[in-house]
C-alpha cells in the first residue's frame, strides 16, 4: 500500500502528477553530498539549534507565560517560530526525543484555553492580541507551529508527544478556523504561512475546515485588508495590492511571496482550482524570467528584504534570503507535484547547490542570513545585516531553523512514485523505493557526471523508471546492462519502461563541461561579465585563491580553456581559469557555496570579461 510522506502530501483526490514516496522509501546515503548535509545538519546544526533556543530565551519567552520565568522577553514578537521549526526539524530527523517531549509539554501548558498560543501577546500584550495583524505575525507563528505537528503526525503518530503536539496545533488551528474563517472577520496575517500549514493538516486529519480556512486567505489576501497604507506605504510589500489571482508578478518581501505562492499551490491541487494554479505558475515565470539571481537566490533589495524592478539583480547588493530560497524551494516542489514539468526539480536542484548550501559553513554550525553574489575588498562587514562571513545566529533568527527543517525532511524531495513508476529528481546516492521495486544510486555527483542504478528488488510486472535530465546538460546518455538505451528526453525526463529484474543496471551520463555563463543583456549591474558553471554547480573567485592581487582588477579570459581540477584543498572540483590584472595568471574557482569558509574576504560570481 502506498502511503506518501513528507512536509507536503496531496490527497488522493488532489490535482497531482505525482506522488511523495512512503515513508521509509527514499534512504540518503551519508558519503554523498545531500546525505552528507543531512548527517551535518543531525550531528551540528540541529543541536546547534536546541542550543541557541536555550542561549537565547525563546524558551524562556514561553516558560515566562507559565511563570517560571521572569525576566523580559527576548527578541522579535515571533520568537516562539524558531521553537517550532527547530522542533519541526527534529521530528522529521527521528532523533532528540527528550528535546521534543520537553517542548510539545511545555507548549501545551503555555496555550490558552481556547487555543490561543503567541507568547510575546499572552504575557503582556494582551491588549494587543489580534489587533496589529501586519505586523504581528500571530498566523505565522500558528502556522509554524501546525507545520511541527504535521512532521510529528507523519514520522511518529503513535508517540504520546507527538500526540500531544497534534492537539496543541489543531486546538490553535481550530480557534483560527472560529475567527476567521466563513462568517468570521475578513482579515490575513501581513507574514503568508498559515496556508499551506493548514492544507497539510487538512492532509493530515480530514477536518476540511481548515482547508477551506487557507483557501479564504489566499482569497482574501490583495483587497486592502492590511491596510490602506500598509508598510512604508506600499501594500505591494504584502502582496495585498493585488489578488492572486490577477497578480502578473512576484513583488514585495520575497519571503512573504514564496510562501504565500506554495499555499496557493496547495490549495489549489486541493480544491481543483485550475485557475489558482495557473496564477501560481504565471508568478513563477515572472520570478524565474527577470527576478532571480544565478545561484537562484531572489530579493535585490536589502530595504523590505524584496524583489527589485525587472532585471535589477546587483551582484554586491543581493539581499538573496536564506529562507527566501527555502520558500522557493517548497513552491518548485509543489509546482512539480501538481505538473510533473522537470523545470520545477531543476530550479530545486539548482537552489540546493547554490542558494542554500551557500548558507552554511562546513561546520555546519555558521550561517548566512543574506548571500550576495560579490563582496568587494576592504568590506565592512560588521553589520549582521551583511557581514563578511557567515555567523552563529542572528537577531531575527529565521533562518537556521528553517535550514534545519529542511535538511532534516531532505530524503523526501529526492523522488516521486508510485504502483507505476518511480521518478527521481535529485541525483545522490541512496535506495529509493515505489511500487514494489527498489533502486540503489551511485554516483559522486554533482561532481561527476554519471549515476548508477542498480534495481534490488521487483514485482516482475512492467514499470517505469523517469530520469530527470536537467536543462543546463546538452548530451544526456543512458545504458541499460550494458547496453546504450534510446535516450528519448520528454519534458525533461528520460524514461525507461521495462520489466525490471534484480541485479539490473541502469547508467546515465549527464555530461557536464565547465562552461561560460553571460547574463540577460538587460541586468545593467552585470554587463560585460561572465560567470563559471559545471553540472548544477555555480562558481566563484575567492580571495584566498589569488593572493597578491587587487580583486577588483581582475579580468576574465574568455577565451581560454577551463580545466577541471580535482586537487583543490577546499573543493572537490575546481575550475582553474586564466585570469588578468597587470599578469596573466592561472587560478582556481570554487563552488559558490564553498566561499567564506577560509576567513572574511572578496569574492565574486561574475567576472568582468577581457575586452
Amino acid at each position: 500500500m502506498h502511503n506518501p510522506f513528507g512536509p507536503a502530501v496531496p490527497t488522493d483526490r488532489a490535482i497531482s502528477a505525482l506522488r511523495p514516496l512512503s515513508a521509509g522509501a527514499a534512504r540518503l546515503d551519508r558519503g554523498g553530498l545531500l546525505g552528507g548535509w543531512q548527517e551535518r545538519n543531525r550531528a551540528a546544526t540541529l543541536p546547534h539549534c536546541i542550543e541557541r533556543l536555550h542561549e537565547r530565551g525563546n524558551l524562556d519567552n514561553l516558560h515566562r507565560v507559565t511563570g517560571e520565568f521572569h525576566g523580559p522577553f527576548v527578541g522579535w514578537w515571533f520568537a516562539d517560530t524558531d521553537v517550532h521549526k527547530t522542533l519541526e526539524a527534529a521530528l522529521w530527523d527521528g532523533g532528540f526525543a527528550g528535546f521534543v517531549a520537553d517542548t510539545a509539554q511545555l507548549l501545551e501548558k503555555v496555550q490558552d484555553p481556547d487555543g490561543y498560543l503567541v507568547s510575546y501577546f499572552q504575557a503582556g500584550e494582551r491588549d494587543r492580541q489580534w489587533r496589529e495583524l501586519p505586523s504581528s505575525h500571530e498566523m505565522y507563528t500558528a502556522g509554524h507551529l501546525v507545520q511541527a505537528a504535521v512532521a510529528g503526525a507523519r514520522t511518529a503518530p503513535a508517540d504520546p508527544a507527538v500526540q500531544q503536539l497534534l492537539g496543541v496545533a489543531r486546538r490553535f488551528a481550530d480557534l483560527l478556523v472560529e475567527r476567521f474563517g466563513a462568517g468570521g472577520e475578513d482579515a490575513v496575517d501581513g507574514h503568508p504561512e498559515v496556508e499551506t500549514a493548514l492544507v497539510e493538516l487538512f492532509r493530515v486529519t480530514g477536518h476540511r475546515p481548515y482547508l477551506d480556512l487557507a483557501a479564504r486567505l489566499v482569497d482574501l489576501r490583495g483587497h486592502g485588508l492590511l491596510g490602506p497604507e500598509s508598510r512604508f506605504g506600499q501594500r505591494a510589500y504584502y502582496q495585498d495590492h493585488r489578488p492572486v489571482r490577477d497578480a502578473t508578478e512576484v513583488t514585495g518581501h520575497v519571503v512573504r511571496q514564496v510562501y504565500l505562492l506554495a499555499g496557493a499551490v496547495d490549495v489549489a491541487v486541493e480544491t481543483g482550482d485550475s485557475e489558482l494554479l495557473r496564477a501560481a505558475e504565471r508568478l513563477w515565470d515572472s520570478a524565474l524570467a527577470s527576478k532571480t539571481y544565478l545561484t537562484g537566490g531572489q530579493g535585490s533589495r536589502h530595504r523590505d528584504e524584496a524583489f527589485g524592478d525587472a532585471y535589477e539583480l546587483p551582484p554586491d547588493r543581493a539581499y538573496a534570503e536564506t529562507c527566501a530560497a527555502i520558500g522557493s524551494f517548497h513552491w518548485a516542489w509543489r509546482l512539480l507535484l501538481a505538473t510533473g514539468r522537470a523545470r520545477y526539480a531543476d530550479e530545486m536542484e539548482r537552489l540546493l547547490y547554490n542558494g542554500i548550501a551557500g548558507s552554511t559553513a562546513t561546520s555546519g554550525t555558521a550561517f548566512f542570513y543574506s548571500n550576495p553574489l560579490q563582496l568587494r575588498t576592504g568590506h565592512d562587514g560588521s553589520d549582521e545585516d551583511a557581514p563578511g562571513e557567515r555567523l552563529a545566529w542572528y537577531k531575527c533568527a529565521c533562518c537556521p531553523p528553517n535550514l534545519a527543517r529542511l535538511m532534516a525532511s531532505l530524503h523526501t524531495y529526492a523522488a516521486t512514485g508510485d504502483a507505476n513508476g518511480l521518478q527521481l529528481h535529485l541525483y545522490t546516492p541512496g535506495t529509493f523505493s515505489a511500487g514494489g521495486h527498489t533502486f540503489t544510486v551511485a554516483t559522486d555527483y554533482p561532481w561527476d557526471e554519471t549515476i548508477t542504478l542498480t534495481v534490488g528488488s521487483s514485482t516482475g510486472d512492467p514499470f517505469t523508471l523517469s530520469l530527470r535530465v536537467p536543462a543546463w546538460c546538452a548530451d544526456a546518455r543512458v545504458v541499460v546492462n550494458g547496453t546504450p538505451a534510446a535516450a528519448f528526453v520528454e519534458d525533461g525526463h528520460l524514461r525507461l519502461e521495462r520489466v525490471w529484474r534484480s541485479g539490473d543496471r541502469v547508467e546515465l551520463v549527464l555530461a557536464m563541461p565547465p562552461r561560460l555563463v553571460t547574463p540577460h543583456p538587460r541586468v545593467d549591474a552585470v554587463r560585460g561579465t561572465a560567470a563559471l558553471a559545471r553540472g548544477p554547480v555555480v562558481y566563484c573567485l575567492e580571495h584566498a585563491d589569488v593572493p597578491g592581487h587587487y580583486f577588483e582588477d581582475l579580468h576574465l579570459d574568455g577565451g581560454a580553456p577551463i580545466e577541471v581540477r580535482r586537487d583543490h584543498p577546499l573543493a572537490p572540483v575546481a575550475l582553474a581559469v586564466t585570469v588578468r590584472d597587470e599578469a596573466t595568471v592561472t587560478v582556481p574557482a570554487i563552488p559558490y557555496f564553498l566561499w567564506a569558509n577560509r576567513g572574511p574576504g572578496p569574492m565574486r560570481v561574475w567576472i568582468p570579461l577581457l575586452p
